[in-house]
């Protein structure tokens, strides 16, 4: 079955990467309609050996008999134009943070709770894209041990902020100031990623916190996080700590680990293998190496997980969101 599908910030990081996975997993598209800013109007993008002209988005894009619009374009340019697409008849996949803690919105990874997709009322949301690599194993763990308490330590790369962030650190890198980040990024490292709450978390922070309890359906799951930006390009990676409810052994994490779809071990201390920024640059999985206990705990458990925030944090996620629709 052929779809007509919008992309909706076609010209930015993310909805480039759209076209790109689009393109590489053969999705089956009948008309395409690619949406963005008035000064992105009529750019011209290449997609399967055709070129296709942006159009400016407003209130009437969606009168094209849309089928599923992917978004990327900002919390406050979701809020005004999914309402406007889903009345249209499109089935909207929302990659910002608009939408994930409505309730009447599923929040959505495939491998960890695909059958909620369900219940979407014409909205989807794609969580945060740290969240996104982390809930794939911890949903394996708390299915087999149940999982009591979770601590995050991130470290994002800069194309978390978009191609301002990779400009900070550019212009960090050559000495010049930068201009998206509050303190210079290059050849550093920043606790503060989003705005500052009143309890001194971060809004990202608490994005993790909170959506890490919607995908795993656990409402009392002890969550906390500290997110950090770091001068890499590409890929994020999070220290996860884990108390467990059950014993485990280390030999059964690593089966259950290595049979999961999406998740790649890497995890040869012998021969100084584990997953790095650089490592899983422009793919699609979720790696996990460290896989060690913690002898503070009793039931206590420590992975490195990794993945490429921009594809199966952002792009990938989206697309396979839409490949369940179809």
């Amino acid at each position: 079955m052929s779809v007509n599908l919008a992309i909706v910030g076609a010209t930015g990081m993310v909805g480039r990467t759209f076209l790109e996975i689009l393109e590489e997993r053969k999705f089956p598209i009948k008309n395409l309609y690619l949406f963005a800013s008035e000064k992105s109007s009529g750019e011209k993008i290449k997609f399967r050996d055709k070129y296709y002209s942006v159009e400016k988005l407003d209130e009437k894009s969606f009168n094209y008999n849309i089928d599923i619009a992917l978004f990327s374009a900002g919390g406050e340019i979701s809020k005004k134009y999914a309402p406007i697409a889903r009345d249209n008849g499109a089935i909207v996949v929302d990659n910002s943070s608009a939408w994930r803690m409505d309730k009447n919105v599923p929040l959505i990874v495939p491998e960890v709770n695909r059958e909620e997709i369900k219940k979407h009322n014409g909205i989807i949301a794609n969580p945060n894209c740290s969240t996104i690599q982390v809930v794939v194993p911890l949903k394996v763990l708390d299915d087999k041990y149940g999982i009591e308490r979770v601590v995050y330590s991130t470290y994002q790369s800069v194309s978390g902020s978009g191609v301002n962030g990779i400009s900070d650190l550019e212009r960090g890198i050559e000495g010049i100031p930068n201009k998206t980040y509050p303190h210079p990024i290059a050849y550093n490292c920043i606790p503060h990623i989003d705005v500052f709450m009143d309890n001194g978390y971060t809004k990202e922070e608490i994005k993790m916190v909170e959506e890490t309890k919607k995908i795993l359906n656990n409402y009392d799951l002890k969550v906390t996080a500290t997110a950090v930006r770091m001068p890499v390009k590409y890929g994020h990676c999070v220290s996860t700590n884990i108390e467990l409810r059950n014993q485990f052994e280390l030999t059964e994490v690593y089966n259950l680990l290595d049979n999961v779809e999406g998740i790649k071990l890497m995890d040869n201390i012998k021969e100084n293998k584990y997953p790095t920024p650089l490592k899983i640059e422009g793919k699609d999985d979720i790696y996990v190496g460290r896989i060690r206990r913690d002898f503070s705990l009793d039931k206590g458990l420590n992975l490195w997980i990794c993945a490429d925030n921009i594809r199966k944090g952002a792009a990938t996620n989206t697309v396979q969101i839409a490949e369940l629709l179809l």
